[in-house]
């Protein structure tokens, strides 16, 4: 029995049986549920009018549509204040850097609906109203820092002898930015943007309370619908916001790649 044991424990494809299991269980099984939930009505019968029930209300396809322009300005506005902070830092000497960027990433270990919390109080405390504003504001400092760490990550294991190269080849800083760091960057980018962009869309707490539950995010309605009981409803809205989650993941890979192969040249 024992010697069957090692056996089994010696052989480095079992070792994987744990997350094969994980996966199977909490992965593969909700999604195989979301789709079956979304195909079907509350007696089981395969249907499709939980999708023709969302393309035939405009209060969820504006909301729909309301999300995404949301996450694209949050995604971009991060991008625009994540990239030269993790440009700056990744020129620091490293143990400044390490420090800086912890600094960055250290509100991320207090729960999110806690520092929403505190930016509401903020916010009430300097009498300035809650509405669109806010809500930016609150997706932006939630979310920067997933913007911030990846680029970085990536920046700072950038071959400096390939800037060098660039410089040698008479390339000015501009160029040296735009046809070699900034591609070479393209990975940092591309993981910030989805684990920005992704988020946002679904998330509905922090509209909640930034807004006085005024302003209603994609991920709101879904969880109404949740809430309620509107499983199925509830089931093809889930479907819908993986699907566009898919689209987004599979575009950035392709721009990703191209970006990666051009990385280099001047």
């Amino acid at each position: 029995m024992k010697q069957s044991i090692l056996s089994f424990a010696g052989k480095r494809r079992n070792w994987s049986i744990p997350y094969i299991l994980f996966l199977g269980f909490f992965v593969i099984t909700p999604l195989v549920l979301i789709v079956y939930y979304a195909f079907t009505n509350q007696t089981g019968t395969f249907t499709l009018d939980n999708f023709k029930k969302f393309w035939m209300q405009p209060e969820a396809m504006h909301t729909f549509v309301f999300s995404v322009g949301v996450a694209l300005i949050t995604t971009i506005a991060c991008l625009l204040l994540g990239y030269p902070a993790a440009f700056i830092l990744s020129r620091m000497e490293l143990n400044r850097s390490r420090l800086l960027v912890l600094l960055f990433i250290l509100p991320m270990w207090v729960n999110f609906l806690i520092r929403t919390l505190a930016t509401v109080a903020l916010f009430d405390f300097l009498k300035i109203p809650l509405g669109m504003g806010s809500l930016y504001f609150g997706m932006i400092y939630n979310f920067l820092p997933f913007m911030i760490y990846p680029i970085y990550n990536i920046l700072i294991k950038t071959d400096r002898s390939l800037i060098e190269a660039a410089q040698d080849l008479g390339a000015n800083p501009r160029q040296v930015f735009v046809k070699t760091i900034l591609p070479l960057s393209a990975p940092g980018i591309a993981s910030g943007v989805m684990m920005v962009f992704m988020p946002v869309i679904s998330t509905f707490a922090i509209a909640e309370l930034l807004t006085i539950n005024n302003i209603k995010l994609f991920g709101t309605t879904l969880q109404e619908n949740i809430y309620n009981g509107m499983w199925n409803y509830g089931a093809a809205l889930s479907l819908i916001m993986l699907l566009l989650i898919a689209a987004t993941t599979l575009l950035n890979g392709k721009g990703n790649a191209k970006a990666a192969s051009e990385g280099g040249l001047i």
